[in-house]
């Protein structure tokens, strides 16, 4: 307590018991004069108290505090003081709200504030014209109902906003967006909104160009593969020096038409975003046929390959698209495993989804080339790539299909003990057999 004002109302005390006991002594009332000091020491109090009610309720900004003494008159100064560090304090906030604000309405990107339930908070200029939403009247909707294709709603109720999602704006199918969600504070999301039309029209102009070279490259490919077999078939009527050169290009012909293959698949992977023979297949009996065909192409480096697989469970999907991507996980492993090593193929399913493992005793590879691996043309070795046949295209095959399939990837691999991929499948994909 301040000695400023403690020492007057002790006085104050003071003097009010003592004109209590003079007034007894003069009417002989001790008690009556002490509870009239009492009633109007307290009436005192009521009055400022009454007072420090208006002033609160009724004051205009920076209105000054009505006249107090002693403690009433701190109380009141203590007041106003707080008032004003208050507003000094919610005026640099606002100052702060503002200029965000500010800064983000010139954005040309679409910024969202969304609660823990997905109701819409607050959003910026950019958000009306990417995605059509108007003020004030889709203030507190569900975002879920504004923008209503299905692979936004599976993208924003899953919770995993790892990676962006492309799709067309709902205002004008031709603008392509990427959205990109974040949560914060109490499981509330930050969605930001691009345009990213321009990186799609050059991405489709990269797809369109590989297509439509890879399919005119085809033509010219058969036609060579197809005379250099008939030279080949009659080497002795020819010249038999040509022999070795014969066989070298129509080897190379071989990988050439193998490459254009796998970037025909490419292309169509990439053309729709899921398969449309979208049905319950045998992965069971899928990964026999696999391993049958990689004990064929083991040959006689006699590779021990193993296959344990849930025959009740199967995969939502294309056979064909799903056999591609397994067959190239276990043909890889076939090629990259030295001889008389070890490969085990493995189908199971849990809470978690289904998951497909291929595990080989093969040479590892570098912790550095991991995240790499899916790219397109991307060679840990190219010299050994050379050696197998390989196009550098398998890994990014399996990368399309499992995106199409909802899947994804991991690699886990050890220098000197051997690599394994596995392919998870959410629940949603997998289907019992029986159901």
């Amino acid at each position: 307590m301040n000695q400023d004002w403690r020492a007057p109302l002790i006085r104050r005390l003071l003097l009010l018991i003592a004109g209590c006991l003079l007034l007894g002594l003069i009417t002989g009332e001790y008690g009556w004069s002490m509870a009239l000091g009492l009633a109007i020491y307290l009436g005192w109090h009521l009055q400022q108290l009454l007072r420090l009610h208006k002033w609160l309720r009724t004051r205009k900004q920076d209105e000054p505090p009505p006249d107090g003494y002693g403690l009433w008159g701190e109380v009141f100064d203590s007041i106003y003081h707080l008032q004003r560090r208050d507003q000094k304090a919610r005026g640099r906030l606002q100052a702060v709200i503002d200029r965000v604000q500010e800064s983000t309405a010139a954005l040309k990107d679409a910024v969202i504030m969304l609660d823990r339930n997905g109701n819409l908070e607050w959003w910026n200029i950019a958000a009306e014209k990417l995605l059509g939403l108007k003020t004030p009247q889709d203030s507190g909707q569900q975002i879920t109902n504004l923008v209503r294709d299905p692979r936004f709603i599976e993208y924003f109720e899953g919770n995993n906003y790892g990676e962006p999602l492309d799709l067309p704006s709902p205002v004008n199918d031709r603008i392509r967006l990427q959205f990109h969600i974040t949560q914060y504070g109490n499981s509330e999301h930050l969605m930001l909104v691009r345009d990213v039309t321009r990186l799609h029209q050059l991405e489709q102009m990269r797809k369109d160009f590989v297509a439509n070279v890879s399919h005119e490259l085809r033509t010219p490919l058969t036609v060579i593969a197809g005379y250099l077999e008939t030279l080949l078939d009659n080497v002795e009527a020819v010249n038999p020096r040509w022999l070795r050169a014969l066989q070298q290009m129509q080897q190379q012909g071989g990988r050439m038409q193998n490459l254009l293959n796998d970037l025909l698949l490419l292309a169509k992977l990439e053309a729709t975003d899921y398969p449309s023979d979208n049905q319950p297949v045998a992965v069971d009996l899928l990964l026999l046929s696999i391993k049958n065909d990689a004990q064929a192409l083991s040959g006689e480096r006699h590779h021990r390959i193993s296959l344990e697989a849930d025959p009740h469970l199967k995969l939502k999907g294309s056979e064909a698209e799903l056999r591609s991507a397994f067959s190239n996980l276990v043909f890889n492993a076939v090629k990259y495993t030295p001889d008389e090593g070890e490969i085990h193929i493995r189908w199971w399913g849990d809470e978690q989804g289904a998951h497909l493992a291929v595990r080989d005793s093969g040479l590892g590879i570098e912790a550095r080339h991991l995240p790499r691996l899916t790219e397109r043309f991307y060679r840990v070795d190219s010299s050994r790539a050379s050696n197998t046949g390989g196009t550098g295209l398998g890994l990014a095959i399996v990368k399309h299909v499992l995106l199409r399939h909802r899947g994804r990837l991991d690699i886990h691999s050890q220098l000197g003990k051997g690599s394994t991929f596995t392919c998870h499948f959410p629940p949603q994909q997998a289907v019992r057999r029986g159901q």
